[in-house]
């Protein structure tokens, strides 16, 4: 799955310290979203969604291998 995290965080002028806080996650776990290392949980792909005001499928993109 791919995503736009990285895209959209920095678009809002957050750090990865910045939008961990928000989303009472560690530092590391946003660096492996962004990364494509680890994908969010549904409810931590609500979280994310809400916060930007987006839908999840604007954030995190679905791609058949």
């Amino acid at each position: 799955m791919r995503n736009r995290l990285e895209e959209i965080r920095k678009e809002k002028k957050m750090t990865q310290e910045d939008l961990a806080i928000l989303l009472e996650v560690s530092r590391q776990t946003v660096n492996s979203l962004e990364k494509g290392r680890y994908n969010p949980s549904i409810l931590l792909a609500f979280k994310i969604a809400k916060l930007f005001h987006l839908r999840i499928e604007d954030i995190f993109i679905y791609e058949e291998e």
